[in-house]
């Protein structure tokens, strides 16, 4: 699984469903490449795209059950990878170097597609 399309899974596992253009919007990603993940997702079961019941001519996509099961495997396997680098490095200074990449994704923020 690419990156890319981690961030469209995890935006989706954190949503009970959105548009196309709500995932690009959230996973900070171009519309023509959501729309190809989109297609890789769904022919891999991850995601399902319904009609909306609305406007019939928007489709709403959210996560399926083998979706969410792969992000909380990782989930899981991240929170142990985590704990294995606190060990290693200090908890303590651990936490400070996560401040640090918090301010620094901060202060690159303008620097954002579309702003």
């Amino acid at each position: 699984m690419t990156e890319q399309q981690w961030r469209v899974l995890r935006v989706l596992a954190d949503a009970e469903y959105l548009d196309a253009k709500g995932i690009a919007d959230q996973a900070l990603l171009y519309a023509p490449t959501v729309t190809r993940i989109l297609k890789e997702m769904l022919d891999r079961k991850l995601i399902k795209r319904e009609a909306d019941p609305d406007d019939g001519r928007r489709s709403i996509i959210s996560i399926t059950d083998e979706g969410r099961g792969l992000v909380t495997g990782t989930a899981r396997h991240t929170k142990k990878l985590l704990d294995e680098y606190a060990k290693a490095f200090g908890p303590d200074r651990l936490e400070a170097f996560k401040a640090e990449a918090l301010a620094l994704a901060a202060a690159l923020e303008k620097f954002q597609p579309g702003d």
